[in-house]
This record gives structure tokens, sequence and C-alpha cells, in this order.
């Protein structure tokens, strides 16, 4: 038990890096959220369809494990928003997330670059598609690729059911 404490507490170092963080609404007139800006910060909205959503993620030094890869949880956290921004409906509540299913293919990195008096990094860029499957009543289903956007490699497939209760137009 000790040595998983250790392991999970945090230098000095690391805790004065943390402290020193500054977030901005993402929105004008929007509440402050740490969320937001720390795990979905990057992603970019390339192409809307009907029942589509084309994005891309380059992966940040701060969703990446010790390894350079991105983290597990920041794949299901993108399946999780992308698949929800597919059946969003405007003026309404957001949907909640039922079920979420995951298949983990690869992994995606970011190779840290050490310049003489620069630190640089190469990124992977990460195609994400999430796509409306079906819509019965309140209930929904999405699926969520995450590929390689340079190689095609799949990163990830997710299915994700949402439910979401609107207003009556009786």
């Amino acid at each position: 038990m000790e040595k998983s404490k250790a392991f999970l507490e945090l230098t000095q170092e690391e805790s004065d890096r943390v402290s020193s963080l500054d977030f901005l609404p993402l929105r004008t007139g929007a509440e402050f959220s740490f969320y937001e800006c720390y795990a979905l910060r990057g992603i970019r909205v390339d192409r809307l369809e009907s029942d589509r959503v084309f994005c891309t993620f380059k992966v940040p030094p701060r969703l990446t494990d010790r390894e350079g890869k991105l983290a597990a949880g920041a794949i299901a956290n993108l399946i999780d928003a992308v698949g929800a921004g597919c059946v969003n409906v405007g003026g309404h509540p957001v949907n909640v997330s039922v079920d979420m299913s995951i298949s983990f293919h690869s992994s995606a990195k970011i190779d840290i670059l050490l310049y003489a008096f620069f630190l640089g990094y190469l990124q992977d860029e990460l195609e994400i598609i999430g796509q409306v499957l079906g819509k019965k009543g309140g209930y929904s289903g999405t699926s969520v690729l995450v590929k390689n956007k340079a190689t095609g490699e799949l990163i990830a497939q997710g299915r994700h059911s949402l439910f979401g209760k609107y207003a009556s137009k009786m």
C-alpha cells in the first residue's frame, strides 16, 4: 500500500506546475470548466453531416502517461464527448451516458524531442469520426472511431448509448 501511495504522490515541482495552471471559460458568458480546458482543449470539428461528426485532435503532453502514450481515460473521454456531440440537440439538456463499450486496438503517442535550448514535440494527430447508429424515443446509439490520421491505424472504437428526455411538444 505504501508503494502505491508513494507512486501516486506528486513531487513539489509537479504540485507547483498544477497550481500555476490558469484556465479560462471556453465560451463568453460560460462558467469556468477545468474539465473542458484540460481534457477537451484542442479538439477541432472539421465537418458536420446530418448523422456524423468528423474531428481532429493532436495528442497533447498533458493527456499522456509516463511512456508518452495517450492515456486510455483520455481516449474514453474523447469517445464520450464526440458520441454525445453526435446526438446533442441545441436548446435541450445534454444527454446522459447510459453505456459505453470501447475496444482499444493501438496507442497514440507523443515523442519529446530535445533541441539545443528548445523542447519540442512530435504529436500524433488523431481523426475522430462519430456516427449516430439510431434513435428511439429518448434513447440514442452512436459509434466513434479514433484513428491515427497519418497512418490510418485504428486506435480505438467505441459504442456509446445515451438517454435524453425532452419535453413534449403537445
